[in-house]
This record gives C-alpha cells, structure tokens and sequence, in this order.
C-alpha cells in the first residue's frame, strides 16, 4: 500500500503504560513494564502494521493510544490535541472519533442483544441522531460491511465468524471515527475468511478515508495490508520502516529472527532459507533486562549494550531501528 500523506494524526511521545502486579494480600510488588517509552507518529491515510511476539505489548500500546487505558507517563497526540489527561466525558469525542475492531467478534458482541440494540446502544452513547436518522445510518453501514438490513434482527450465536467480524467493524465505523485500531482482527477466523476480512478494510479505507493501526502475528498480512511496520520487543520499539524495506532490508537482530520464521510456501526456497534461532527465554516485562532489553537473546550482544538503552536512529530515509550495530551485522 501507498500513503503519500504526510499529516501526523495520531503521536505518542515517550509513552509508558506499566501494570502493576501484587502479591496475594494486594500489595504491590512489581510493576509489569507493557509498554516502556515508546515514540510513534502515525500519518493520516495509512496503515501502520505492528508485529512481535506474543506478550511484547502490542495490544496494549494500541489500546492506550486510544485511551482505553489510562497512560502510566508520556504523551498522546491526536490531530494535534494533547489527549494524555482527559477524563470521563471529555474523553467521548475522541472515543467517537478513534475505535477498535476486536480480536474475537464473538466474546465483543453481547449474546443477549440483537445486531440493532449492539449498534444502537454505541450510536446512542456518540451521537445526538434521532431514531429514524439511527435506523438508516444502520442499514447504511450494514450494507457497506456486506450484511443485509434484516441482519439487524439476528443474535451474534446465528452468524459464522468471518460475519460476526463484519458486524464487530460495521459497529467500529458507525459513528465515522478517522483511526482504527484492528487488534488482530484476523487471528480468530479460518484462513479462508481472512483474505476477505483484509480486502474489506481495504475497500473501507480507501472509501472513507481511515488510518489503521493494524496489530498482527500474521507476518505476510501485515505485508500486504500495511504502508509502514513497527516491529516491537518487550514494550519498546526496535525497528519502523516502511513495509516492502522492512522485509527486504530488516537490520535489527530481532527482526531478522521474526521474518525468518516465516513459513515458505515453495520447498526449495524453504530448504535455501536460513533460519535465524534465538537462544534463551523471553525476559519477564516484570524484571526487563538492563540496557538493551534485546541483549540477553541476541547474538551479537556486546558489552555496553548490557548498560545503555539503544535510542532509534534514522539509517536510511524512512528507515529506523534501535541498535548502533545493526548495519555492521546486516550480512
């Protein structure tokens, strides 16, 4: 995908979202480091993909940067509006205009509720529309997701999954945000349902003019559907670059160790592929190792990166990863 816009919608700014985590009386006793000084600009019109594997922060990076839950430090930009220390009510007209397509869109629609009373109740707590304005918007949005007016009337228990997505995304869209927030809208469907998921959004971007923050473990999908990647460790960032770069040209250790354990579809070139191990065990984000939080699984960890945070530097235009080494060891 190709994004020529350049406007900034949507910033964070040295952003912390630490959980706290306490022993069996309550009492605090560690903080679990989620997301840990994150920087990321997100330009209107685009996607911008974020992978790592599980655990790494992804969900919740996204989920604070919409305000679902309140930041721990740093700052949040959107359309230039400083959003870090809104409350309650004032927080409604960024919630209409930033939402989230959820992970399973059976356990996000409530099985007591018909598809009209799921997507009115957000209409209702949004927007000041009447009922007749309420009910066309409806049908309208149901048609753009590719459902019929008369689905309106069914329960969630009566769709396939790919469907219940559908109404999961029509319910995202109708009070007409500007960012979405797609947290793994894919991994819960069969794989032949994906593609048509994917292709949706796409055509629903294009015609409403959306910016994604798409979070994924499908690494090929994030491939197609994004304009930029973020690649994430242990609630940092370690690597941005636009999409095709990224893939062709991944300098941070990390990365290079994510993409290889993409599965080839052709033998031959899967039996040519070098596959990059990491030694050792994910680090706990309640004890995140010193320095580098990388180093203590990367093979060409040395000596300071056991002591200094590696800041992203920009290698080539567009391109920026966490690690001062990271073009000497691009072989």
């Amino acid at each position: 995908m190709d994004n020529k816009n350049n406007e900034i919608l949507l910033e964070a700014r040295d952003l912390c979202k630490y959980f706290p985590a306490r022993d069996f009386f309550g009492r605090k006793k560690a903080e679990v480091k989620a997301v840990d000084h994150i920087n990321l600009a997100i330009r209107k019109g685009e996607t911008f993909g974020l992978v790592g594997e599980s655990g790494c922060g992804k969900s919740t990076l996204g989920r604070t940067l919409i305000r679902m839950y309140d930041p721990t430090s740093g700052s949040i930009l959107f359309k230039d509006q400083d959003i870090t220390g809104l409350k309650g009510r004032q927080l409604l007209p960024v919630h209409k205009q930033m939402q989230i397509i959820f992970q399973d869109p059976y356990s996000s629609l409530d099985p007591h509720h018909n598809v009209r009373e799921i997507l009115k109740e957000s209409l209702t707590a949004v927007s000041g529309l009447s009922n007749d304005e309420m009910e066309g918007r409806m049908e309208e949005i149901l048609k753009k997701v590719g459902l019929k007016p008369d689905d309106m009337y069914k329960y969630a228990y009566e769709f396939s999954g790919g469907q219940r997505q559908r109404i999961g995304i029509a319910r995202a869209l109708l009070v007409e945000p500007e960012f979405l927030l797609c947290d793994e809208p894919i991994s819960a469907l069969d794989v032949s349902i994906q593609a048509q998921v994917v292709n949706l959004l796409e055509d629903l971007q294009k015609e409403m003019g959306l910016t994604y923050l798409f979070v994924a473990h499908d690494l090929s999908m994030v491939r197609h559907i994004s304009t930029r990647i973020g690649v994430m460790y242990l609630g940092r960032l370690v690597e941005i670059a636009d999409s095709d770069e990224l893939y062709e040209n991944p300098l941070h250790p990390y990365t290079k160790a994510l993409l290889s354990a993409i599965p080839l579809a052709d033998p031959k070139l899967a039996a040519q592929s070098k596959r990059v191990m990491l030694s050792g065990e994910l680090p706990s984000p309640m004890n995140v190792p010193t320095g580098c939080h990388f180093h203590t699984r990367c093979m060409y960890a040395r000596e300071d990166c056991k002591n200094h945070i590696p800041e992203m530097m920009e290698v080539s235009p567009g391109h920026f990863v966490a690690c001062p080494y990271a073009g000497e060891n691009n072989s």
